[in-house]
């Protein structure tokens, strides 16, 4: 299996960068192949383009964009690693996945609609926040943020939503025993998930 490490955080080492190297790791040492997109050191530019919006004319994408598919394009699982700001992933993240994982790559013109491109693939998510866990449970800011980005994303484009492991109360300074717990359980989800999948067929 091939899985594209999609991590989008500013700072290069922060719990989530740690969390994207965990990951990018445990599925190496089950003998997959990795490919890390780091999008804040890509520069990667999230602003949707006119011409990239589907319309009456097929949609015309800038380089980088085209560039970006054809990396993805034998990618079995897509492993999104980001901070939850506001309720929602932060703008680099979802401006990744308008312009990347839009029309012709995600989905195309289908019968009254669209077509999912991608199905048979699968989106797992590590998320972190400073608010505690009961918080993030209680407000429903994390099963709305599934519901809106995860789940809608997979339907769209056909990926099986596999997993989504948040931590919460994820601040400066935490203990060294708080940041273990968390890379252990990024392991964990790694093995669980995806130790016996075989790969994607044709």
């Amino acid at each position: 299996m091939k899985h594209a490490v999609i991590l989008a955080h500013p700072a290069r080492k922060s719990l989530n960068a740690e969390i994207a190297r965990t990951y990018a790791e445990a599925v190496e040492r089950l003998g997959q192949e990795v490919l890390v997109r780091d999008l804040y050191a890509m520069r990667f530019d999230p602003c949707l383009k006119a011409s990239e919006i589907p319309g009456p004319k097929a949609p015309k994408f800038r380089d980088d964009v085209m560039r970006e598919r054809e990396r993805l394009a034998d990618v079995d699982v897509f492993a999104f690693i980001y901070p939850i700001w506001f309720n929602a992933p932060p703008a680099i993240l979802k401006g990744y996945v308008d312009r990347v994982f839009g029309m012709g790559f995600g989905f195309e013109p289908g019968f009254g609609g669209t077509e999912p491109r991608l199905a048979g693939r699968r989106l797992i998510s590590f998320s972190t926040s400073g608010a505690p866990d009961h918080w993030v449970r209680e407000t429903h800011a994390l099963s709305d943020l599934t519901r809106l980005f995860d789940a809608h994303l997979g339907g769209t484009c056909g990926l099986k939503v596999v997993d989504h492991a948040h931590f919460g109360g994820m601040v400066s300074g935490i203990t060294q025993e708080a940041f273990e717990a968390v890379i252990a359980k990024v392991r964990t989800a790694a093995a669980a998930h995806f130790r016996a999948h075989p790969p994607r067929t044709a």
